[in-house]
């Protein structure tokens, strides 16, 4: 079973033109921990994940998943 949390944090970061840096500033971490989510390489504390769904105002299921989120242009079956 993999243990990958999968999230869509660079692309509501570029929805609202928000650096990596101003994220950061804003979440109260380091800006390459947020490289580091958008890339895969580290899966967010519970609060973290949290804070991240507030600073963008949508449930945290809007950004994370335990599953690969379908590309733009897919459809669901």
């Amino acid at each position: 079973m993999s243990e990958t949390i999968y999230n869509r944090i660079a692309m509501l970061r570029a929805e609202r033109g928000i650096s990596r840096r101003q994220l950061a500033e804003a979440l109260g971490v380091h800006y390459q921990t947020i490289g580091y989510l958008e890339r895969g390489e580290y899966s967010p504390s519970l609060y973290l994940a949290l804070k991240i769904a507030k600073h963008f105002e949508v449930g945290v299921e809007v950004i994370f998943s335990t599953e690969p989120f379908p590309r733009l242009g897919e459809r669901s079956a």
